[in-house]
């Protein structure tokens, strides 16, 4: 400690080139924070339902394994389901095939399900007495600038009306508005038509339901009822999964991608061109100090002292830009979360997120530091002075 200041000195000898290296390193350090959040909340999701108020139920093997229709009334009937309702993905397409749009088929009840949702009781019941009517959200109508009584047409890249044509259209009976803003994006952006009329007009559904959403009577009772869901179908050819909104959120996207792999990937990128950055930046300042680090060794500094002051600089260097980071991805993370509705589940930066981080910063520091370090502990008095 007795160094610090003579080390402080040294670091900010070129202010403009420390300070853009800086803002690399809280960059870096930013998105480690917010990515290692992102893998945490994939990796924690899940373990248990406990205080969730509604459960969703799909096929064990994949979220495209669709469920007899008859398990509605198993599921009604497990103590501590208040409700169920069910829903097909339709994977519709407004006037071209790249604007999708969350279009799904659902049971009368479904909407019921989520109180957050608002829809006027006159257009609740214009969708409810309307074979092709459908519900649409707030955000998604003023996009498109459609208004209840439009016919839109919706394109499906995966289910066909039964005269083989991809083209459906609707009636919009009513619009859906969130009770809070903060809250229901996926509704708010999306369409809902009738099980009934997908069932009866596609030829490849039968009778059958992508998911079922069930309420719970107590949240404390969740994880239970999740067993008793799951038992309903153990041992049978189509064996179902239970588990919170947010885990089926996460299970989807997982099998559609290695959420871990990816993370890994794009932190291993930054800091392999954060190591070079960095190291340059040590390289230099070593360089410009050759002479100075002459005198200190003429004026009684060991080889190894002047060794650990370069080593202890070049951490430094790194601690402050990666805290600043890491403190940064604190703060953000939580607004993130909150910003999505809960689409995007990003905990704040954890212990173990912030152990992890002041290693690689200790990591890097070390490594980036020992060549310049090296070099300044071999260096030659007289050829320094010198200037050779």
């Amino acid at each position: 400690m007795k160094y610090l200041h003579l080390i402080w000195a040294a670091l900010f000898r070129r202010k403009t080139r420390t300070i853009l290296t800086l803002v690399s390193i809280i960059a870096a350090f930013l998105l480690f924070g917010m990515l290692d959040g992102v893998r945490t909340s994939f990796a924690d999701v899940g373990k248990s339902a406990a205080g969730a108020e509604r459960l969703q139920t799909g096929s064990k093997l994949s979220f495209i394994q669709l469920l007899p229709l008859s398990l509605q009334t198993k599921i009604a009937s497990v103590p501590g389901v208040k409700d169920v309702a069910y829903a097909n993905w339709f994977g519709g397409a407004y006037q071209d095939a790249h604007n999708q749009i969350f279009t799904f088929a659902v049971s009368p009840n479904y909407i019921d399900m989520y109180p957050e949702i608002i829809v006027a009781p006159a257009e609740r019941k214009t969708f409810d007495d309307t074979r092709t009517g459908v519900l649409v959200g707030d955000v998604l109508a003023k996009k498109y600038h459609w208004k209840v009584g439009d016919k839109i047409p919706l394109m499906s890249n995966i289910f066909p009306n039964r005269d083989g044509s991809k083209t459906w259209t609707f009636d919009i009976a009513g619009i859906m508005h969130a009770k809070d803003p903060s809250h229901g994006e996926f509704l708010q952006g999306g369409i809902l038509m009738h099980w009934k009329y997908f069932d009866e007009s596609s030829p490849y559904n039968q009778g059958q339901v992508g998911w079922y959403v069930s309420r719970v009577a107590d949240p404390a009772e969740a994880d239970r009822v999740v067993r008793a869901i799951d038992a309903l179908s153990a041992n049978s050819d189509h064996e179902t999964r239970t588990q919170t909104e947010q885990a089926a959120m996460a299970s989807w996207i997982k099998q559609m991608a290695n959420v871990g792999l990816i993370v890994f990937s794009i932190m291993g990128a930054v800091f392999f061109t954060l190591l070079f950055l960095t190291g340059n930046t040590m390289a230099q300042a070593v360089r410009e100090r050759t002479t100075e680090l002459a005198v200190l060794k003429t004026i009684g500094f060991s080889s190894t002292t002047v060794l650990m002051i370069v080593l202890a600089e070049s951490v430094l260097l790194v601690l402050l830009g990666g805290v600043i980071g890491l403190g940064l991805a604190a703060v953000l993370g939580p607004i993130v979360s909150a910003g999505s509705g809960g689409v995007i589940n990003m905990p704040p930066v954890h212990a173990g997120s912030w152990l992890l981080g002041v290693g690689l910063m200790v990591a890097i520091g070390l490594l980036v530091g020992a060549l310049p370090a090296l070099r300044a502990m071999r260096l030659n008095i007289v050829d320094a002075l010198a200037g050779r």
